[in-house]
């Protein structure tokens, strides 16, 4: 099976490159710069959603397409982190699924309520430069425990799950 990543973030490939290895041996798997099509800092878990289905389906054209998207979204007072992930099929069946949520600090919320990008605002908080790219606001909140790879790792898992299922009823 062929698999393209609709993104460059390393978090991301590492996360597809585990699972995708791990459960169906002899993929490919590439990745490619393809827009969400949502804000640069998708705001509500719909749109967190709906970027993840937007790269999926911009990557599925002779392969299985993967979108994996981070955003931001409101629960009462509070915002919290989420994510979410898409696989499109060659033949354009997409699911979907979403991973763990917890909440931003304040200080961090205040500033994506100013518009700025999740990504800026915590590499600012934490003193640090990419931690998109590695560990992650989540990896960062959680104090490593639960690291930007590991919780797309859980959501590529049900993605694969649901394909592997969706496969079993067809035979």
């Amino acid at each position: 099976m062929k698999f393209v990543l609709g993104s460059e973030n390393q978090a991301k490939k590492r996360a597809v490159v585990q699972i995708v290895k791990r459960f169906l041996e002899n993929s490919t798997i590439t990745s490619a710069s393809v827009p969400s099509s949502v804000s640069a800092q998708p705001m509500s878990a719909k749109e967190t959603r709906q970027g993840a289905i937007n790269r999926s389906i911009a990557t599925a054209k002779d392969a299985y397409g993967i979108g994996l998207e981070g955003g931001v979204h409101m629960m009462g007072d509070t915002m919290y982190l989420c994510n979410w992930g898409a696989l499109t099929t060659p033949e354009g069946k997409t699911f979907t699924a979403a991973g763990a949520q917890i909440p931003l600090p304040e200080e961090l919320a205040d500033e994506i309520h100013r518009g700025k990008e999740l990504g800026e605002v915590v590499d600012a908080y934490f003193k640090k430069q990419n931690v998109r790219m590695a560990e992650g606001a989540m990896g960062m909140l959680t104090a490593q425990l639960v690291p930007r790879d590991a919780l797309f790792e859980h959501i590529m898992q049900l993605l694969i799950g649901q394909l592997l299922y969706s496969k079993s009823l067809q035979s």
